[in-house]
């Protein structure tokens, strides 16, 4: 998972190989954090069921600029074999331009602009 959010979306981190990660973006620290799910369900006293599938816990979104830059990151993507369940963008009437991405473990991710043109 670290290595997804890292090497394919480019979100930086410190992360030395153990069981959390922290990432930034340019703006800083975002309230990503990743935590081995295997330790975490023991932390919890609960028992590890590994996910499958597109798992619909949760949707993460990343705006971009404009629908030109998620063309582009669709294009960039796409170059590194990532897994678009719904296909490519699609721009709907109440106007965002997005296309779904799925991590390793199935939780998507939205990637997405509301701003058609430059401005």
């Amino acid at each position: 998972m670290v290595r997804f959010y890292r090497d394919v979306l480019g979100f930086h981190t410190d992360w030395d190989g153990g069981n959390f990660a922290e990432f930034e973006t340019a703006s800083g620290k975002t309230p990503l954090f990743l935590y081995s799910r295997r330790e975490f369900a023991k932390a919890l006293g609960q028992e590890y069921r590994p996910p499958r599938g597109i798992n619909f816990s949760f949707e993460i979104v990343l705006w971009l600029p404009e629908y030109a830059d998620v063309d582009s990151e669709y294009r960039r993507l796409s170059q590194l074999g990532v897994q678009f369940p719904c296909g490519g963008p699609v721009t709907f009437d109440f106007g965002i331009r997005n296309f779904y991405v799925a991590d390793p473990e199935g939780n998507l991710l939205e990637i997405g602009s509301m701003n058609a043109a430059e401005g």
